[in-house]
């Protein structure tokens, strides 16, 4: 009894591993575009004052360099104790909307923080805690601090921005996450940011 096995070509194995890897490729993109999207979409809205940054720093090739007044999140805020260990850590940070239409801190903690309403958790990104030694002030980072312009509109933004004309509408996600929606100026939207 003769078994017979056909034998693949070499090159039908190739073109199939690159439309194999070719496909998987387009699902990562795809679901990376849509994760973002879904924040823009469906995410709480939030209007965030800038500050100042140095000037050196605002403008690296197309994009701005952003700081939030919310990036100095303020050591009695927190609840639950700073953790007694140095180490890499994440902070959330509750925002309630203040009477001049920005929203400011009112609790943050080292642990998630349950939803509550009239208020937003933003998520931080993973930085580098001193524990207790903190000081009265964390510096944290939301992943929202770089805006890209078109090329040569950079300048008026920073001068803008050194006025204290400039701040953003947020996405803010349920799990914390933020997207920027759009760049005001002067209480105006001066770019949006599509879905797609």
């Amino acid at each position: 009894m003769s078994f017979a096995f056909a034998r693949p070509q070499p090159g039908r194995f190739y073109i199939l591993a690159a439309i194999l890897v070719a496909g998987l490729q387009t699902l990562i993109l795809g679901y990376v575009i849509q994760s973002r999207a879904s924040i823009l979409a469906n995410g709480t809205e939030v209007l965030l004052k800038t500050a100042p940054v140095d000037p050196r720093d605002f403008l690296r090739g197309d994009y701005v360099v952003l700081n939030y007044d919310i990036s100095s999140v303020p050591v009695s805020t927190i609840t639950g104790g700073i953790p007694a260990q140095a180490g890499e850590q994440t902070l959330w940070v509750r925002l309630r909307r203040q009477q001049d239409g920005f929203w400011g801190i009112v609790e943050s903690s080292f642990g998630p923080l349950p939803a509550a309403a009239d208020t937003v958790v933003l998520r931080s990104l993973p930085f580098y805690s001193y524990g207790p030694d903190s000081g009265d002030t964390i510096r944290v980072e939301y992943g929202i601090e770089r805006y890209y312009v078109p090329e040569g509109e950079g300048k008026p933004l920073e001068e803008a921005r050194n006025e204290g004309d400039v701040s953003i509408a947020a996405s803010v996600s349920s799990s914390g996450a933020a997207q920027i929606r759009s760049l005001v100026v002067d209480g105006k939207p001066a770019y949006e940011e599509p879905l797609y």
